[in-house]
């Protein structure tokens, strides 16, 4: 079990409190790492929130990509380092190449803010321990959430395993082949457009997001 989650924190920025506050409601011991850190050795795991990193100037993520930080997160994966992006972060982790594709606007060109049930389709992501074919419903809570990637990316996702979640009633984003969720080869660097840190304490009953949270 990692002992000590690192939040990253950009300018723009707004639910890094979200994933704090559920990392400490289920015992985790967690602190902020600004984005301008380059020491993040204290960590065992890291978690880059939703949000608005830069005010999504240029392209969501895209600035944060070049953030001083991101090259300590790169060693740190490197490594064999635990590391989760949520939403924001998720893009964050595709513009610095630490994940394939790219996330763009949703389909409908509207921002969808809704529960989504997403199936585990793989056991290779050290973040999710649970048996293949596991549902869950998740919240989204974005404009640009459509994965796409090129065919030859796609079938290596596909051939290694790599795509995490799929959306089980088809990507209301547009997200190709229903893609919700990938990870890297290795299994340490894990991306998803859904919020797992908002249902992870059970309350309105569901407490889902708690499986994502369990290193």
């Amino acid at each position: 079990m990692a002992t000590r989650y690192g939040i990253l924190r950009f300018p723009g920025s707004n639910c890094e409190q979200d994933v704090m506050g559920a990392l400490q409601a289920l015992g985790r011991k967690a602190d902020y790492v600004w984005h301008g850190e380059l020491d993040i050795s204290r960590f065992d795991a890291l978690i880059l929130p939703g949000g608005f990193s830069y005010g999504d100037y240029l392209r969501c993520g895209a600035i944060a990509a070049f953030a001083p930080v991101m090259q300590a997160v790169k060693e740190f994966a490197d490594r064999g380092g635990y590391v989760m992006g949520i939403c924001n972060g998720f893009q964050i982790l595709t513009e610095a190449h630490l994940l394939p594709g790219a996330l763009i606007a949703n389909r409908a060109l509207k921002f969808i803010c809704e529960d989504v049930r997403l199936r585990l389709d793989s056991n290779r992501c050290a973040w999710l321990s649970d048996e293949v074919g596991s549902l869950y419903t998740i919240p989204i809570n974005h404009n640009e959430g459509n994965f796409i990637c090129d065919p030859h990316t796609l079938a290596d996702l596909q051939e290694h395993d790599q795509i995490v979640l799929r959306y089980l009633d088809s990507a209301p984003n547009g997200a190709l082949d229903d893609i919700a969720g990938i990870c890297n080869r290795a299994g340490n660097v894990f991306g998803l457009m859904p919020h797992p840190e908002r249902v992870s304490e059970g309350l309105g009953g569901n407490a889902d997001g708690a499986a994502f949270f369990r290193l």
